[in-house]
C-alpha cells in the first residue's frame, strides 16, 4: 500500500481507526450538548433526539467545507516536521491522538463537559514544544504561533461571549415574548406547545449541524495530518487541481509583489520577499508543461506543497506588516490570488470527509447520557425553561457558526454550557447556578490545555525513542 512496509502499513490504518475514535468520543462528549435541552424540555425523546442530532452533525461535516481542518493542519508547520523518517510521523500522530482520546474519555466518564477542542488544540500543540528537546534546529518554529494564537483566542473568548449573550437573549425573551408559559419549568411528562417545540427542534438542529460544520471539521484535519505526515508524497497536493492554473496565479502574485519597493521593507520582511520569489521560481520549473500533479514525481509533490506554504504565507505576512509600497487594489487582487492558491494544498479526499461524517454521527447516538445529564440538571439549580433552553441554543449555534465561516475552531461544550449558566443567572443571578458544577466546568476548562500539553509532549518523546 503506497509502497509502505507491511509495519508502517498497520501503524497507518491504526492512526486512522484512533482518528474516528476520536471523532467518535466527540460524538458523545460534545453532541450531548445539542440535546440536552429539547431531552430536559420534553420536547423530543431521549432517543429520537440522538438520532435527529446524529444526522445533522453527519450533514454538518459533509456540507460544512474544510476552513477549520485547514486551521487544524496549519497549526503544526507540517511542511518542517516531515522528514525522511515516516516513523517520526507515526509517533507525532499517535501522540496526538492518544493524549486527545485519553482526557477526552477521562472527562466523558466523570460526567465534566470538557472541550475537545481544547483537548485537541492541547495535544497538538504540546508535540510542537515537545520539538524543543529533540536534536536539529527546530526551536520556535515547531508551533504556528500566529495560528496558535487566533485558535486559543477563539477558545477562550467562546464561553465569555456565550455566557453574555444568553443573559442579553434572556431580555429579549422577555420583551418580545409575553406568553409566561415559555419562563415555566417544564411540567414532567407533559408535551409543551407545538410552537415551543418547534423553535426547540430548529435550535438543536442548528447546533448539531454546526458542530458538525465546527468539530467534525477537526476531525477531517486530524485524517490529513496523518496522510500527510506518514504520506506526504501521496496527499500533499490536491491531484484535481491543475498545475497550469496554479502557475498562472503564483505569476500573478509576483508580478504584484514585484511591484512593491522592496528597500521599504524592514528586514525579517526582507528575507520573506525572497523567499517568495525563490520559491515561485521553483514552482515554475518544476510544473513547466505539467497539467496534473501525477506527472510530476512523488518526491518532488511534497516541494510543490512546501512552495505553495513559503509562498502564501509568506505573502500573508508581508501584507499584514504593512509596509508593501502596493495600491489597495492591488492589495486586494493579491489576496486574492493567495487565496486561489492555496486550492493546490488545502484539500480533503471525500473518503475522509464520509469516514469523519460516520464517526461523528454514531459517537451522537451512542453513550451520550452522562454529558446530558449534567447540562441539563446540574449548571442551575432549577430545572430548564423553554425559554433558557432555546437562548442557549441559540447562543450555542450563533457562535459555533460565525466561528466555522472564520475557519476558527472553537468549543461546542463551553459555548453551550456557559449559555445555559448565562441564561439561569438572567433569571436570579449568581445564586442560581449549582456552585460545584461550575467549577468543575471551569477547572476542566483552565487544565485541558496544560494537561494535553504534557500529555502528548510526553508521549511524542516517548514514541520517537522507541519507533
Amino acid at each position: 500500500m503506497f509502497g509502505l512496509t507491511t509495519g508502517l502499513a498497520i501503524l497507518l490504518i491504526a492512526c486512522l481507526l484512533l482518528a474516528c475514535f476520536f471523532e467518535f468520543i466527540n460524538g458523545f462528549h460534545d453532541s450531548a450538548n445539542a440535546v440536552a435541552t429539547v431531552i430536559y424540555t420534553n420536547s423530543m425523546k431521549p432517543t429520537t433526539a440522538v438520532v435527529f442530532s446524529g444526522i445533522l452533525n453527519f450533514l454538518g461535516v459533509i456540507l460544512g467545507g474544510i476552513a477549520v481542518a485547514m486551521g487544524i493542519v496549519n497549526l503544526l508547520p507540517m511542511d518542517a516536521l516531515v522528514d525522511s523518517n515516516p516513523y517520526h510521523g507515526v509517533a507525532l500522530i499517535l501522540a496526538l491522538l492518544l493524549s486527545a482520546i485519553i482526557w477526552n474519555f477521562g472527562t466523558w466518564y466523570l460526567g465534566i463537559p470538557a472541550s475537545s477542542s481544547h483537548t485537541l488544540i492541547g495535544s497538538i500543540l504540546g508535540i510542537g514544544l515537545a520539538f524543543y528537546f529533540l536534536p536539529g534546529d527546530y526551536g520556535l518554529s515547531a508551533v504556528n504561533w500566529d495560528k496558535a494564537k487566533d485558535t486559543g483566542l477563539a477558545l477562550l473568548l467562546s464561553p465569555l461571549v456565550g455566557f453574555s449573550i444568553a443573559i442579553i437573549m434572556m431580555f429579549i425573551f422577555k420583551r418580545l415574548i409575553k406568553n409566561e408559559t415559555i419562563y415555566k419549568e417544564p411540567i414532567p411528562g407533559k408535551v409543551p406547545p407545538m410552537w415551543i417545540r418547534m423553535i426547540l427542534w430548529a435550535t438543536c438542529g442548528l447546533v448539531s449541524f454546526f458542530h458538525g460544520q465546527n468539530d467534525g471539521q477537526k476531525g477531517v484535519g486530524l485524517i490529513m495530518m496523518i496522510l500527510i505526515a506518514i504520506l506526504p508524497g501521496y496527499f500533499a497536493v490536491d491531484k484535481t487541481v491543475n498545475l497550469q492554473s496554479i502557475h498562472g496565479n503564483i505569476d500573478k502574485i509576483e508580478l504584484i509583489i514585484k511591484k512593491a519597493d522592496s528597500t521599504a521593507l524592514a528586514a525579517k520582511e526582507k528575507i520573506m520577499y525572497a523567499d517568495v520569489i525563490q520559491h515561485s521560481a521553483h514552482f515554475h520549473i518544476a510544473t513547466e508543461g505539467k497539467f496534473s500533479s501525477d506527472e510530476v514525481t512523488v518526491t518532488e509533490r511534497f516541494s510543490l506543497r512546501k512552495d505553495i506554504v513559503k509562498i502564501t504565507k509568506n505573502c500573508e505576512k508581508l501584507v499584514k506588516g504593512g509596509n508593501l509600497t502596493l495600491s489597495t487594489n492591488e492589495i486586494k487582487t493579491l489576496n486574492a490570488e493567495i487565496k486561489t492558491t492555496k486550492k493546490l494544498i488545502e484539500y480533503a479526499p471525500s473518503w475522509v470527509i464520509v469516514m469523519i461524517s460516520i464517526s461523528l454521527g454514531l459517537g451522537t447516538m451512542i453513550g451520550w447520557k452522562r454529558i446530558v445529564k449534567t447540562v441539563g440538571e446540574k449548571i442551575g439549580k432549577q430545572h430548564m425553561s423553554y425559554a433558557q433552553g432555546a437562548s442557549a441554543q441559540l447562543v450555542a449555534s450563533m457562535g459555533i457558526g460565525m466561528a466555522s465561516a472564520y475557519g476558527l475552531p472553537v468549543s461546542t461544550t463551553h459555548m453551550l454550557s456557559s449559555g445555559i449558566a448565562g441564561s439561569m443567572v438572567a433569571k436570579k443571578g449568581l445564586k442560581n447556578l449549582q456552585k460545584k458544577t461550575v467549577q468543575s466546568i471551569a477547572l476542566a476548562w483552565v487544565l485541558t490545555l496544560p494537561a494535553t500539553m504534557i500529555l502528548s509532549g510526553a508521549l511524542f518523546l516517548l514514541f520517537r525513542a522507541i519507533l
